[in-house]
């Protein structure tokens, strides 16, 4: 294994693969551009309490322009494993072996049913370091590694990878049930991950409160649970273990916190969510993972903005944003046949009233402004106008209004004569106190 791709430069991927590159010239990465430019320019730093230091190793951001790998070791979000697959397709050999090093239990599963061959080499990072700017990686606790055979054998490439650590001052364990430490890690991560996103805190605070280690043995419970149910035993008195091993890091927070602070995507459908998953699969009730999973997504999903999402905001107490879903909710009496203000059309609108009654407009709000998606063009209404006559259509046919008819929102006021507004492709609606913009003519006589 001479040629050693590493695919990945964040917390993981630039600690092992750094120390890996450190005194062994045969280690390349596959970054994203942003921090290809940067190791291009000041190379991978690694800041740690044993010390800094700084490699300089061959990168690029298409695997074709890298020597072809022998090994390539994936530190890569479980999201975007088929991504980076599809990336990897034209250096892939038939000797080519992979080692993942990411969160969740199917990552290997997934490789094998891609590839269809004996290629895949499972293994589990322990580390807590974080991602200080694009090509520097703030390290603060250990940093070691366990691997394993998914049949459990001692094979010569399983050895071979070892050794490759070990050179590089890394420990690394020799595992017989890999898919057994992965779960084991699994049932840490189901654990702490969620649960400092909710307390918004580090895992001290978790730890600390009688009442949240008894959730702690619940979400362990549903974890083994589901663990039995795919043949993987786990000791009897794993959430003990979990909270055992916790008492050392208190300080951490984790991955997915992170993530979520960084305004990065978390990798909740491959922890909780997974175990939800295959719960469902097998008919096995996992009420707390349901709940972790569903409170995750909620409080980390981003603010939706883009083609089909109308945001309100401005004068507004706070703002929200609608898709069409959440629009064919609001109230019926608020609901609109199209064809009574557009007679040659068949479909649904929702009188602005509806939309301006969700958030709390503030006090002197007066006016509203409604704007189109590519901010070229508004129509501004004063707030009495806008709840009388705003009209905003949103479905034609029983299908999302489509472009083509001014989707996938469209404002009109038919009803205010010579100077009603028709704003096509709507994204925005602004509520303000005094006139916003306008682009319309004074006087409109074709709506």
């Amino acid at each position: 294994m001479k040629q050693i791709l590493m695919v990945g430069g964040g917390s993981v991927g630039g600690f092992f693969g750094a120390h890996l590159a450190k005194n062994n010239p045969n280690v390349s990465f596959l970054l994203r551009p942003k921090t290809l430019a940067a190791v291009k320019q000041d190379g991978l730093t690694i800041r740690s309490a044993n010390g800094t230091f700084t490699v300089h190793p061959p990168a690029a951001s298409d695997p074709r322009e890298l020597p072809k790998p022998d090994l390539i070791i994936l530190s890569v979000k479980a999201y975007d494993l088929d991504e980076v697959m599809a990336q990897l397709d034209p250096v892939l050999t038939d000797q080519t072996v992979i080692l993942t090093l990411q969160n969740g239990v199917d990552t290997e599963d997934r490789l094998i049913a891609r590839l269809k061959r004996d290629c895949v080499v499972g293994g589990v990072a322990f580390i807590y370091s974080k991602i200080a700017a694009p090509g520097v990686i703030d390290h603060y606790k250990k940093g070691a590694v366990a691997i394993g055979e998914l049949m459990g054998h001692k094979s010569p490439r399983l050895l071979a990878i070892a050794e490759i650590f070990k050179q590089a001052g890394i420990p690394c364990q020799l595992t017989d049930d890999v898919r057994k430490s992965k779960w084991e890690k699994m049932c840490w991560n189901c654990v702490f991950n969620p649960l400092t996103v909710m307390i918004d805190d580090k895992v001290a605070k978790a730890l600390d409160h009688p009442e949240m280690l008894r959730v702690i043995h619940q979400i362990v419970g549903e974890v083994m649970a589901v663990a039995a149910a795919v043949k993987v035993s786990l000791a009897p008195d794993m959430a003990e273990k979990v909270v055992r091993w916790t008492q050392e890091i208190r300080d951490i927070h984790t991955s997915m916190y992170d993530d979520w602070k960084a305004g990065r995507p978390t990798e909740i459908d491959f922890l909780n969510g997974y175990v939800a998953k295959v719960a469902r699969e097998f008919g096995i009730p996992t009420p707390v993972n349901d709940l972790l999973t569903a409170v995750i997504k909620t409080i980390t999903e981003r603010d939706r903005t883009g083609p089909g999402v109308v945001r309100i905001d401005g004068a507004v107490v706070q703002p929200v944003s609608l898709d069409r879903a959440a629009i064919a909710a609001l109230p019926a009496e608020q609901q609109l046949d199209i064809s009574t203000v557009m007679p040659n059309m068949k479909g649904k609108g929702i009188r602005l009233k509806a939309l301006l009654d969700v958030p709390a407009l503030a006090i002197n709000a007066d006016h509203v402004t409604v704007h189109s998606g590519d901010g070229k063009y508004s129509a501004c209404l004063t707030l009495a106008q806008a709840l009388e006559w705003g009209v905003l259509l949103y479905e034609l046919d029983g299908e999302p209004l489509p472009e083509s008819k001014g989707g996938p929102f469209r404002l009109v006021t038919h009803g205010l004569g010579d100077l009603c507004a028709n704003v096509k492709g709507v994204a925005r609606i602004e509520v303000t106190i005094g006139r916003g913009t306008d682009t319309r003519p004074s006087v409109r006589t074709n709506c």
